[in-house]
């Protein structure tokens, strides 16, 4: 280990406004074997250490080399081995990563549009530029979905794959990557609504599910394919899924969560508002689980949160009222967790 071993201390001077002491705060390093006050010491980047250059102790390991990688001149021939851009990425395997870009100051002559022109034909192929293009979509669009990358690599397998096999033709690039990005989400069981990728993409809901029905049928993933490899089907698109963004977004307390998941298993073992979708199933039983316990969160909000309207809302809460008693465990009314007398019932206008 070597030591870091101040200078001494400055004499001290005379005179009335001298200081007294004026240290000299430059630090070197020495051998701790050696201890040569002006120690050699040798940086070998090959093997990454710190050495002695007198006694040959190794002082430091896995240094840094700062050095420059490579030495280019005006004069040499080949390519320049300097690395610049982004990291490769293998799904652009055979694709120049790259871009080659002319600038427009050519004093007006024009030539510089000639050079773009010309650039851009002999770069990429028709094919490798939609992928591309489309890559850098579906990365910003998960980006502003606040999507893990995850999704966003297997968003662009899926597309890859489509783009390969010619599933898609004739159907809006939009339209394709919206439906990449629903089926990764499915996939890496982070499930998003229709309603939620629509308003991303700004795709329509008739031509995004056309585009999940044919990559559905393309890729095999049969409705409740995905959720047959786990215990729980409803795990992967169920309402349960969509509890925990809604009760952060609504900013409601971890047990609000676990009871309204509790409530909508015990709902779906009976059969209670079978058929609604997922996204009015949540709304509903968390305004149910609201009023049990006494949280005080509009339907206006809810409705907002979950994207549903206020009377899908009511309607599953309806459907959940008649059953309370089926709904309600014993030991949460004991406990003084929830109390029945909260429940109001919700006439239909």
């Amino acid at each position: 280990m070597a030591y870091s071993q101040p200078f001494p201390l400055a004499a001290p001077t005379k005179g009335a406004n001298a200081p007294t002491f004026g240290p000299d705060l430059a630090v070197r390093l020495i051998c701790p074997e050696c201890r040569d006050p002006n120690p050699n010491i040798v940086e070998e980047f090959g093997s990454g250490d710190l050495v002695c250059g007198n006694c040959g102790l190794v002082l430091g390991d896995r240094i840094v080399d700062t050095r420059s990688e490579w030495r280019t001149f005006a004069n040499d021939e080949g390519d320049d081995p300097s690395r610049v851009g982004a990291a490769s990425d293998p799904l652009m395997e055979g694709m120049e990563q790259l871009d080659t870009v002319i600038s427009f100051r050519d004093g007006g002559s024009g030539i510089a549009r000639e050079l773009q022109r010309a650039a851009s034909r002999q770069q990429n192929s028709r094919s490798e530029r939609n992928i591309l293009t489309a890559f850098r979509d579906i990365s910003s669009w998960c980006d502003q979905f606040s999507l893990p990358k995850t999704i966003s690599d297997i968003a662009k397998q899926l597309y890859k794959r489509s783009d390969e096999e010619k599933l898609l033709r004739g159907k809006p690039l939009e339209a394709v990557i919206a439906a990449c990005i629903f089926i990764a989400c499915r996939q890496a069981h982070v499930p998003r609504t229709f309603r939620e990728i629509c308003n991303l993409t700004h795709v329509s809901k008739k031509v995004l599910g056309q585009c999940y029905k044919a990559l559905e049928q393309a890729f095999n993933l049969q409705p409740g394919a995905a959720a047959q490899q786990h215990i729980a089907s409803s795990t992967i698109t169920g309402p349960e899924a969509l509890l925990v963004r809604y009760c952060n977004h609504l900013d409601l307390p971890p047990n609000v969560q676990g009871i309204c998941s509790d409530i909508i298993v015990a709902a779906r073992k009976h059969g209670i508002a079978d058929g609604r979708s997922p996204v009015s199933i949540a709304g509903g039983a968390i305004y149910f689980t609201c009023l049990l316990m006494n949280k005080e969160k509009k339907i206006g909000e809810i409705s907002a949160v979950a994207g549903v309207s206020e009377g899908t809302i009511k309607l599953v809460y309806r459907l959940y009222y008649h059953q309370r008693e089926k709904l309600v465990k014993k030991e949460w009314i004991e406990s003084g967790k929830v109390m029945m007398s909260r429940l109001h019932y919700e006439a239909p206008k």
